[in-house]
């Protein structure tokens, strides 16, 4: 099993912060992750789900194709290569992150700050619990490196306009949905009064 020492753990996230600071500068949810294999990054990603328009384009998938990436152009397998890969992200994957490190074997996750909407390493599902047959290899996390600043990264981000986010649709006065007609609140008859 992987042990990395104190000193590689803060390299790493060291290096991780630095790409959540290039996401937040480039307007995206400021989450940054590098995979580690024996002492080389294979793979570094941050969040470019508005950058590309792309739901899925999370930092864990970014780094995680720039490894298969390097497995194929080597003919390496690439559930070989990640039995002995560490991730190192900011924040706790969500669960669709959580499902693909699981597939491909990575067996340890040092993160930052837990992610209590979409976490899939304990805060909403574990996914790396050993508690789901027949779907990759559980995985163990190192949970609270640095934990504080991605907490405040992420309020930051979210403290400021997204000009990312669809504007609401605003329906003309009498138009309900599918075309049909409404009654504004202005419209509405007045109550009849029983006293």
């Amino acid at each position: 099993f992987l042990h990395p020492s104190d000193f590689e753990i803060e390299k790493w996230m060291s290096n991780a912060f630095n790409m959540a600071k290039e996401a937040l500068e480039c307007g995206e949810v400021p989450v940054g992750c590098l995979l580690v294999y024996n002492n080389m990054v294979l793979g570094k990603g941050r969040n470019e789900v508005n950058e590309t328009k792309n739901a899925t384009r999370h930092a864990e998938m970014v780094a995680l194709d720039q490894v298969l990436d390097w497995c194929s152009d080597r003919g390496m397998d690439p559930k070989v290569v990640c039995r002995s890969t560490v991730l190192y992200v900011t924040v706790e994957p969500c669960i669709t992150c959580a499902a693909a490190l699981r597939l491909l074997h990575v067996p340890l996750v040092v993160y930052g700050c837990k992610n209590e909407r979409f976490g899939g390493c304990g805060s909403v599902l574990d996914v790396a619990s050993g508690d789901l047959p027949h779907t990759g290899t559980s995985f163990k996390c190192v949970p609270g490196h640095r934990a504080q600043e991605a907490v405040d990264m992420l309020k930051t981000f979210y403290k400021q306009e997204n000009p990312n986010v669809t504007k609401p649709k605003v329906r003309k006065e009498g138009i309900g949905p599918a075309g049909g007609s409404r009654t504004t609140q202005t419209e509405a008859a007045p109550l009849e009064d029983d006293g």
